[in-house]
């Protein structure tokens, strides 16, 4: 949906739609923002009204109005029939996947998803008889050799967000359809900004927005955006599963969601500077960004993606310690999650859980998130630690 104001300007910005959508001063006394609402029971007027939900909230878990303007904020965001917001981005990856799928029914999954998210297919899933199978990245149409009478859904995730293969969602969309089957993709790296999933035909985009939405690492959230065929199921499991998103963190994401698109497109920018800067040192093997022509699916970021995020790898070369250069550096944290403010880095290993594609870099691999410090100074930091770890 492309919103216009009521004067008739429009189609508006997407910057434009960050800072007003989902708004509505009206009703909440004219303040721009509006409040966390803290409450579980709503009160009727009489019992008849009680049995027949007559109020627009029906109890704290359905809906208030900061939930209200969240999901629509959302819903406008991703061009969604509806969406949803949970508590984390596992808890998105987890409903998503429960709301489309059954006891008996077989599962396709990228070799390079999410780790919890290959966590609970492992575990719950397999407990619950949902089968299952992991598949090469860059698959691409070739993903219909691995269907089954009882395929149900595939997951995808592009790029990976520790190896950052770019899969070609065209292709196994289009795939999918022939056997009726729910797509669904985790696109925390790109948000809605560089990649609209439900365009491409997804059926259910599912976000982290503990990342790049909130912005500030303060928050733990996680949205779902569905189509038309895919909303019903989601609420239902929304709904019978309780994965609400608390008042307060719903306060919180919206805060971060006005400012979304400037932060990553400054951060977007200098990570690929950044990457750049890195290709070019000696220490370094190779430079795991989507953006660079020698990243696994280059092809098909440059064909679908708008524009790239603060988030990608490197590898160094035999020899060099990555622990020991993370640990050199001073102004990058060391922690897990990315999107915030702060540039962080943390050794990956791949090569211990994939089972379908091994992972072989050729030398240790980094992931490396940049914030919105100044560009110099994170470069004279990477260039004190290569400095370090040389002597």
């Amino acid at each position: 949906m492309t919103r216009t104001t009521e004067k008739g300007h429009g189609p508006l910005k997407l910057a434009t739609r960050l800072i007003t959508g989902g708004r509505n001063p009206d009703e909440s006394f004219g303040f721009v923002s509006i409040p966390p609402y803290r409450g579980s029971t709503v009160l009727y007027p009489s019992a008849k009204a009680c049995l027949a939900r007559e109020s627009r909230y029906a109890y704290g878990l359905t809906g208030n109005p900061s939930m209200e303007q969240l999901n629509t904020l959302w819903s406008e965001l991703e061009g969604a029939e509806g969406s949803v917001a949970l508590c984390s981005g596992a808890a998105a990856c987890t409903v998503a996947l429960l709301a489309v799928l059954s006891a008996g029914d077989h599962l396709l999954v990228p070799d390079s998803v999410y780790r919890p998210t290959r966590n609970f297919c492992n575990g719950m899933l397999r407990r619950m008889g949902i089968e299952t199978t992991y598949y090469d990245p860059m698959i691409g149409g070739g993903i219909r050799t691995l269907f089954k009478p009882n395929t149900r859904a595939i997951f995808t995730e592009s790029p990976g967000s520790h190896t950052f293969e770019v899969q070609d969602i065209p292709a196994i969309v289009a795939a999918a359809r022939e056997i009726n089957a729910f797509t669904l993709m985790d696109n925390t790296w790109a948000t809605a900004i560089y990649f609209k999933a439900l365009d491409f035909g997804i059926d259910i985009s599912i976000n982290a927005a503990t990342k790049y939405p909130s912005g500030h690492s303060d928050v733990l959230a996680g949205m779902i955006a569905a189509n038309a065929r895919a909303l019903p199921l989601v609420k239902a499991a929304h709904y019978e599963l309780g994965q609400y998103l608390s008042p307060d963190d719903t306060y919180t994401l919206l805060r971060g969601l006005r400012s979304m698109d400037l932060r990553l497109r400054e951060q977007g920018k200098a990570a690929l500077e950044i990457a750049h800067w890195l290709k070019a040192r000696p220490e370094v093997l190779k430079v795991l960004h989507p953006a660079l022509p020698d990243c696994p699916g280059h092809e098909f970021f440059k064909r679908d993606f708008t524009g790239s995020s603060g988030l990608f790898g490197f590898v160094l070369k035999p020899g060099y310690d990555s622990l020991a250069f993370i640990d050199a550096t001073d102004l990058f944290g060391v922690g897990f999650s990315w999107g915030g403010f702060e540039s962080l880095m943390i050794p990956v290993d791949a090569t211990s859980y994939r089972t379908v594609t091994p992972f072989a870099p050729g030398g240790a691999c980094i992931r490396i998130q940049i914030g919105l410090e100044n560009i110099e100074d994170l470069k004279a930091d990477l260039a004190q630690a290569f400095a370090a770890i040389a002597t």
